[in-house]
């Protein structure tokens, strides 16, 4: 067949890819890059922390430097620990705030690394898991801000707040809030906490809604 004949059916194919490759630029535009992905099949983030797993001593590195300890389960294939590292964790607002505010710890659901619970059992990621009734990932367990408010106890039994699952990045953003301005200390429930800052957010002109469930985060000055 000659290629005059081809000519209309590969400019149609080229057209296709392009408009494709340029809707996922686009996309992309003021996002992070996508993390990469270590041997043990979890996305690793610059701003996660590698220490020797002794957690009283990590809520202690993370208390002297101002911030609060969380740990993210994970677990390998998991797709809704995948959308957490390529939605959310590319968002340059949410991650500043993690990273100004958190001392973060990833943890492998199946892991066999040695971990150092806050009462001093030594034991392997795996074990901690199922001792702390982590059943799903991506689960983010937040911790005291004080070693004294954990020291001698299991982990599971000191959290001040847990998130199991995934969330879009409104509610993933406001999560880490939640935690850094002790919102649980006079409201145990995160969605009435969540509720004070949508009033604030319509009247600021936001519709908290819509918001909800996009898969960015546009917010206004002083939120």
């Amino acid at each position: 067949m000659p290629i005059r004949r081809w000519l209309p059916f590969l400019a149609g194919a080229l057209g296709f890819v392009f408009a494709h490759w340029s809707a996922a630029a686009t996309t992309d535009v003021g996002k992070l890059p996508l993390p990469a992905l270590g041997d043990d099949g979890l996305h690793k983030q610059p701003f996660f922390q590698e220490t020797f797993l002794d957690l009283s001593d990590d809520l202690a590195e993370a208390q002297g430097s101002g911030r609060r300890l969380v740990i993210i389960w994970e677990q390998r294939g998991c797709p809704y620990c995948k959308q957490t590292h390529e939605v959310n964790f590319r968002i340059p607002r949410i991650v500043n705030y993690v990273k100004e505010n958190f001392f973060v710890l990833q943890l492998n659901m199946w892991g066999d690394r040695e971990v150092t619970d806050f009462d001093g059992e030594v034991t392997t990621e795996k074990k901690l898991a199922r001792k702390w009734r982590v059943l799903f990932t991506p689960t983010f367990q937040f911790f005291p801000d004080s070693l004294e408010a954990a020291k001698g106890k299991s982990g599971d039994a000191v959290e001040v707040h847990r998130v199991p699952g995934y969330f879009k990045p409104f509610h993933f953003y406001f999560q880490f809030r939640y935690v850094k301005e002790r919102g649980y200390a006079t409201e145990p429930s995160f969605q009435r906490w969540l509720d004070g800052y949508g009033d604030r957010l319509r009247a600021a002109g936001v519709d908290v809604e819509e918001a909800l469930w996009q898969d960015t985060l546009e917010l206004p000055e002083g939120f």
